[in-house]
């Protein structure tokens, strides 16, 4: 399949194929997003997801610090989304291949999806100490999935139009400058009220002591009584449109060392 990119400015080295302005908060639905979706965690803020025969990587990151002892996310995908230029989620030297590559906001289609990069402050500080994260919406295998990247400031009134209702929401949660900490994680949930929220960036056993500043997962999990958890012993899970919860799940994916 001959693959196209519509990209708002040249982006890393590749030349987009054309160019799109208006920022719509309403994608049309893809008429073949009926499969089944799998999302794989790399470690962090790094997903694989897999559906409607496309992969779209997020967030590949270098082996340090918080992310000192996972392995380098160095797999094949067709597109990779980038939320900063930080090591930690915009490490992209080694990747296989030649993917296509967006970390701007603006919106961008690729193999007949439409991904939206939406700005948003890195920090508390007015974006001032890390600048800003793109957070990435995107429909796949019929599913509306919302990454939010390594956030830390509050969802505006403005944002929370742009990013809509996500079924699936990849969360940061580990409390450093630049990500979310437990309290400013569940205002995120009940702003954005998602069927499933996948927590990420929280401190596991990856971490090099002396240079991470994370936190781990419990804080957030103790904080959200009455959302049912689950727990997974893999780093894998599949879900599909036409069985999405009912009520607010919180999964947990468990990274194999």
């Amino acid at each position: 399949m001959q693959r196209q990119l519509i990209k708002r400015r040249q982006l890393m080295g590749y030349a987009g194929a054309g160019l799109c302005t208006s920022l719509l908060a309403n994608f049309p639905v893809n008429a073949q997003s009926t499969n089944s979706l799998s999302i794989k965690w790399l470690g962090h803020t790094c997903f694989l997801f897999t559906g409607n025969g496309t992969k779209v990587l997020t967030n590949p990151f270098r082996s340090i610090g918080c992310t000192a002892k996972y392995r380098a996310p160095n797999v094949p995908t067709d597109l990779v989304t980038i939320s900063s230029q930080l090591l930690d989620e915009g490490y992209v030297k080694q990747l296989p291949g030649s993917p296509k590559l967006v970390s701007e906001p603006g919106i961008y289609k690729f193999e007949g999806m439409q991904f939206q990069g939406i700005s948003i402050e890195h920090d508390r500080n007015g974006g001032r100490l890390f600048g800003q994260n793109t957070v990435w919406r995107w429909q796949q295998a019929g599913i509306n999935i919302l990454h939010l990247g390594g956030a830390a400031a509050p969802i505006s009134v403005e944002q929370k139009i742009l990013m809509g209702r996500p079924d699936l929401l990849l969360l940061p949660v580990g409390g450093n400058l630049k990500a979310y900490n437990a309290q400013e994680a569940k205002a995120a949930i009940n702003v954005l009220n998602p069927k499933i929220v996948i927590p990420n960036d929280y401190r596991t056993l990856a971490a090099h002591d002396q240079k991470c500043d994370i936190f781990p997962l419990d804080q957030i999990l103790n904080l959200m009584q009455g959302v049912s958890i689950r727990r997974s012993n893999s780093d894998t899970i599949t879900i599909n449109s036409q069985n999405l919860p009912k009520e607010q799940i919180i999964q947990v994916l468990s990274y194999r060392f």
